[in-house]
């Protein structure tokens, strides 16, 4: 809840600018206080008057309007707000930002203002992959800007990618979360994820197909409801999540050594995908062909089990341990006996068999299984399996 919190909603100009009306009717719903700035941009979307019925606030839009600054100065808007917010954060506010432009009220406020930022990018998917607005959006992390979004998916353009406002419910769970309203509030979990690179020699490694992209999603949805989380992560292609403390590793060695500087936690959720094996003496140059032309013999050994060291800890153990069990066949049979070999609280199980297209896909079909039993969810996205996930935990540590 935000009771007694006071947002600043900045709306920038863009088709997406008509959710930044229902995000306002939620943040009210949340016991939170609205005043809207509209972008010149913003109002060939929106009106000032739509903005101000739902917000039951003055909308500001003109930083020359000699009554607001004898006011309601854009000084004294800039920080008596608890946060501030950019929703849709168009390609244009965020050059603005990163570059400390200021000559309009939106740049204005945004360069005077001491409050935390938190933006919501939308724009189209080439605007967003352009270098320029990538270097962009690493200033303004950097800067300690905050980020929701963008969502991948269909655009109003007709083309398909990242890119899309986050929906109105993610971007408040998000103000709740940096606010220090979330259910997870004051808790620390603790997220692996990504493959582990075990090295043969200095040019190839044994892997698997992880992208991270679950994991992060994980991380991402914790953060949301208010939780202080370490992210542990091998070398994934998923982004990683913005506000998480990052921990980057390569070996299931590393992250081994990585997790268990990490404790305590009241919650740890091994979601990486750790190799099994590794080469027992990996060489520091590259292994070439012979004449004989026989591949070289690798000798094997196993690598630690970071779900049951962990599970198995007498002292400071998690109070809740998830695991994961990425399965072929017999997923609820294997999964349920991997739960009680490893120790684990938890397990969530899903069929990464190749017809699933779930390994390294944007899709998951999990069921998690507890001392109480299986319960199967229907397949999701991975953001949304990770919500779900997330308010489990929440409910599970509350």
């Amino acid at each position: 809840m935000l009771n007694g919190k006071r947002v600043l909603l900045i709306i920038g100009g863009g088709i997406a600018a008509f959710k930044a009306l229902e995000l306002i009717r939620l943040i009210r719903k949340a016991g939170g206080a609205v005043t809207p700035v509209l972008t010149p941009a913003a109002q060939e979307f929106v009106t000032p008057l739509s903005a101000s019925a739902l917000a039951a606030e003055k909308v500001y839009s003109d930083l020359f309007d000699l009554t607001d600054e004898a006011e309601m100065g854009h000084i004294e808007l800039s920080r008596s707000a608890d946060l501030v917010v950019v929703a849709p954060a168009t390609a244009d506010l965020i050059a603005k930002m990163a570059h400390g432009h200021a000559n309009d009220l939106a740049s204005t406020i945004l360069m005077a203002t001491d409050t935390p930022v938190l933006i919501a990018p939308a724009m189209n998917v080439r605007m967003w992959l352009h270098p320029a607005n990538q270097r962009n959006i690493v200033t303004l992390e950097a800067d300690g800007v905050s980020r929701i979004g963008p969502d991948e998916g269909d655009m109003a353009c007709g083309e398909y990618g990242p890119g899309r406002l986050a929906e109105p419910e993610a971007i408040l769970a998000s103000i709740e979360a940096r606010l220090g309203q979330g259910p997870l509030t004051g808790k620390h979990v603790l997220v692996t994820s990504g493959p582990t690179h075990e090295p043969i020699d200095p040019v190839r490694y044994i892997a698997n197909r992880s992208s991270g992209a679950q994991g992060s999603a994980i991380a991402s949805a914790l953060l949301r409801l208010g939780a202080r989380v370490t992210f542990v992560t091998g070398p994934a292609e998923a982004p990683m999540p913005i506000g998480a403390e990052i921990v980057p590793v390569q070996t299931a060695d590393q992250m081994l050594a990585a997790v268990t500087s990490a404790l305590p936690a009241d919650a740890a959720i091994f979601a990486a995908a750790v190799a099994d094996w590794r080469v027992e003496s990996a060489t520091d140059k590259k292994i070439k062909k012979t004449r004989s032309g026989k591949p070289p013999a690798l000798k094997l050994a196993e690598n630690p089990d970071i779900l049951a060291t962990i599970s198995k800890k007498r002292k400071g153990r998690p109070g809740l341990v998830i695991g994961f069990a990425a399965e072929t066949d017999d997923v609820i049979a294997n999964a349920t006996a991997k739960r009680k070999r490893k120790g684990c609280d938890w397990i969530v199980a899903n069929d990464v068999s190749p017809g699933t297209g779930i390994m390294g896909g944007t899709e998951n079909a999990v069921t998690v299984i507890d001392a109480d039993g299986a319960e199967e969810w229907p397949r999701a996205s991975k953001r949304d399996v990770a919500r779900r996930l997330a308010e489990r935990i929440a409910q599970a540590l509350g």
